[in-house]
């Protein structure tokens, strides 16, 4: 497994907000929703859109192409046309700092 990389700030990331991050040569979305980081593959499993272009409610997100939705928290797929989850990767908070590190399962 990676190392954790450095990402942004807490307090650039409003609550809730999302962002685009490129981790270890992964395009990775970065979610923050009642005061935890959550992060996913920008990646939309049914046809590989990004998802953080897409409508964040609650802990869920929707792929603007076609409205596959994923919990953010598991990356787990809510509803079709996606049949399977999307990769999630860790995230730690320090010092006010965020921090991801890429899950390669």
């Amino acid at each position: 497994m990676s190392e954790y990389v450095f990402v942004t700030t807490v307090d650039k990331l409003p609550d809730p907000g999302k962002e685009v991050f490129e981790v270890s040569g992964h395009i990775v979305a970065l979610f923050h929703v009642s005061g935890t980081f959550y992060c996913l593959e920008d990646t939309c499993t049914h046809d590989n859109g990004p998802l953080a272009d897409g409508k964040l409610d609650g802990y869920s997100i929707a792929c603007t192409r076609h409205g596959a939705k994923f919990d953010i928290r598991t990356g787990k797929n809510l509803c079709l046309p996606a049949t399977s989850p999307t990769r999630v990767h860790e995230v730690k908070e320090e010092e006010g700092k965020v921090y991801i590190r890429i899950n390669e399962d």
